[in-house]
């Protein structure tokens, strides 16, 4: 990359990030329903039609602050020690994820990541993006999930989809289960166990099916 192309890339993604955070301000100040693309790009001062070059859906902009985490399941799979299986290295992922109340998790009580979960799990057209948004996380860790099999068969590849499926929705609702938690008014420390026990109790209703091919 020359310098001249590494300027544009960064300048891209210095206006990504600028979109992206003033919409998010936006929603959270007005409330979703009632902010506008136009009122997104007139605040960055870009144009509609430069705001969908970046964001194909007015959801999106939300979205993109959990972007980072798209194929973090596949990566995770991949990077796990010598000797570990798949779903070991998973389910302990989550659980150092809820200890560091990370907001991916859903258990975070601070102010602005409340807000934006209440914002995010309340609001429907948000969900429905979210199962959109995390199919290529499917999508991803059906790859890493794959490329663990010992034979190429059909049935392979078929149960690394079903098991992809399985473990993304599995995360997701753990998180709206924890952001309940907050809303209910507990603390993060407070709802800890209750979702790492949440947790425990998922991984060994997945493992029971998937122990065979990934346990």
């Amino acid at each position: 990359m020359n310098e001249a192309t590494g300027l544009r890339e960064r300048k891209k993604q210095r206006t990504r990030e600028a979109l992206s955070s003033t919409a998010i301000e936006l929603f959270l100040e007005r409330g979703f329903d009632q902010v506008s693309v136009a009122d997104v790009a007139a605040a960055v001062e870009v144009s509609k039609p430069t705001l969908f070059r970046y964001f194909p859906a007015k959801e999106d902009l939300a979205l993109h602050r959990i972007a980072d985490h798209q194929g973090e399941s596949a990566r995770v799979v991949r990077d796990r020690a010598a000797g570990q299986s798949p779903l070991a290295a998973l389910r302990s992922h989550f659980h150092a994820r809820l200890d560091a109340h990370d907001p991916i998790t859903g258990l975070n009580d601070d102010a602005r990541i409340r807000a934006f979960n209440d914002m995010l799990y309340t609001t429907p057209s948000l969900l429905a993006r979210l199962v959109r948004y995390t199919g290529r996380d499917e999508e991803e860790l059906t790859e890493a999930l794959h490329e663990t099999a010992d034979d190429g068969a059909a049935t392979a590849r078929f149960a690394a989809e079903l098991a992809a499926a399985q473990i993304i929705t599995l995360h997701r609702r753990l998180a709206e289960a924890n952001w309940r938690r907050i809303a209910d008014g507990r603390t993060a420390e407070q709802a800890l166990p209750e979702a790492h026990a949440a947790a425990e109790l998922g991984y060994d209703l997945l493992g029971g099916g998937l122990a065979a091919h990934y346990g």
